[in-house]
């Protein structure tokens, strides 16, 4: 399984850039395989980013904004609910992962368990 993240490699907003450096380098960190498909780039990822983004989680008006994360074709969330996520460390779970053995989320999960 890949996680694929949508980014905008040449966005003027400084605050979507912020958002994509913190969840890029968050997997780097944890080395969790992942691949950019960068929709400045590339019409192609731009549509299917925008066509798989459900609904539900789409802004009232416009266009869903980078970073956008999916587990190869199922999509995960955004950047608010990866946020989220690593607050609570559940990222793992959050992209579909399993948790590595001794770390924190799986330590929470076996706890959870028990």
């Amino acid at each position: 399984m890949v996680i694929h993240v949508y980014i905008a490699s040449s966005s003027g907003s400084t605050a979507i850039k912020k958002k994509q450096q913190d969840v890029l380098g968050f997997l780097e960190a944890n080395k969790i395989g992942f691949e950019e498909k960068d929709i400045a780039a590339s019409e192609e990822n731009r549509k299917w980013m925008r066509e798989n983004v459900p609904e539900n989680s789409r802004p009232a008006t416009g266009h869903p904004l980078p970073p956008q994360i999916f587990n190869e074709r199922q999509y995960r969330g955004d950047y608010d609910a990866f946020f989220e996520a690593r607050e609570n460390n559940a990222v793992y779970a959050f992209l579909g992962l399993t948790a590595p053995p001794g770390s924190k989320e799986a330590e929470a999960q076996g706890k959870q368990k028990e």
